[in-house]
């Protein structure tokens, strides 16, 4: 199979490829690659393996149609993480959101029909249901979104289910939990807090630190982006949870606890503008379907990933300074 992978230089995609290359996915040894990324801030070629035969790079931005028209054909699928992701960026500007979200992926999908890709696998977020009070949003709970973010994912998830009902292409959503592991982008609530605490600094808690968020390992996540490419149902939107739910003060008596650090090193800051109190997802469908589980236990998953940033700082320095240039949200 040939795959176009959209966004694959950043945290996800990146780790989706690296799994690839790696000979994660039985019976996709001998697939090739092609990653189109437009290298915004947070995307960097050092996520990559370097010189790989299976893998190709095209450095592009999913809005440049004529650049898709040449790059997409004989291309099988496409899995499609390109994103403007970060909700406080979002609330401090939101057009490149709706920009690479919205408009980005309906040009990729439009490309995609004229060019005859068979399989195409949207990548998205709990965010598009909004908040939740008690129990957990199905597939087919309403779409609520509260921040600029979410109603952009929102709107590019109607968009792909259009373009499967209306012209028949072969499409799927997964909507997924709070990602963490190694190679995320320094901006993020867990590397944030590592990366400061590793240099001695303190770290931001947004409002009484009691929003909820549900959890779920990048090496998961992926695994359940595989099953759904390979046996999905098209037009169907699978939930990837993760199963572990905690308040933003749990996670970061967590962090401090596996640093061996204190309280004293956390200070709380002011909320964050229609900040959503509580995710949970619902994802019988995908376990019940595709016989999806969680593999990494959140204890284990995070202490693994602080042990890595502790160990890889000459990856994510370099990234900290760059968001730091930008007015890096705080997380």
């Amino acid at each position: 199979m040939n795959l176009l992978i959209t966004g694959g230089a950043g945290f996800i995609g990146s780790h989706y490829i690296r799994s690839l290359l790696a000979d994660a996915y039985h019976g996709h040894e001998e697939d090739r690659l092609t990653v189109l990324d437009k290298l915004t801030y947070s995307g960097t070629l050092t996520s990559l393996p370097n010189n790989h035969p299976r893998l190709t790079f095209v450095r592009g931005d999913i809005c440049d149609a004529d650049l898709l028209m040449d790059v997409l054909p004989g291309h099988d699928a496409v899995v499609h993480f390109a994103a403007e992701s970060h909700v406080d960026r979002s609330i401090a500007g939101s057009t490149p959101f709706i920009t690479t979200n919205v408009v980005g992926t309906h040009t990729l999908l439009e490309c995609c029909r004229r060019t005859g890709v068979e399989r195409f696998v949207h990548v998205s977020t709990d965010e598009v249901y909004g908040s939740v009070e008690e129990g957990s949003w199905t597939e087919s709970s309403p779409l609520e979104p509260n921040s600029p973010y979410g109603a952009s994912k929102a709107a590019s998830d109607l968009v792909v289910r259009a373009f499967h009902r209306t012209y028949g292409l072969w499409t799927t959503v997964t909507r997924c939990s709070n990602n963490y592991g190694p190679y995320q982008f320094p901006e993020k609530i867990i590397p944030l807090f590592v990366t400061r605490l590793l240099d001695g600094g303190k770290v931001p808690l947004y409002g009484d630190g009691r929003h909820v968020r549900e959890w779920l390992h990048v090496d998961d996540h992926c695994r359940a982006i595989q099953l759904v490419l390979k046996s999905g149902r098209a037009g169907e939107t699978y939930n990837v949870g993760g199963g572990t739910g905690l308040t933003n003060s749990e996670l970061t008596r967590r962090v401090l606890a596996e640093l061996e650090l204190g309280w004293d090193r956390v200070e709380y800051v002011q909320d964050r503008q229609g900040h959503d109190r509580r995710y949970s997802l619902d994802a019988s469908r995908i376990r019940d379907e595709l016989g999806f589980e969680p593999r990494i236990a959140f204890a284990d998953g995070l202490a693994d990933t602080i042990r890595w940033y502790g160990e890889n700082r000459a990856w994510w320095e370099p990234l900290a300074r760059r968001a730091a240039t930008l007015g890096a949200p705080v997380g």
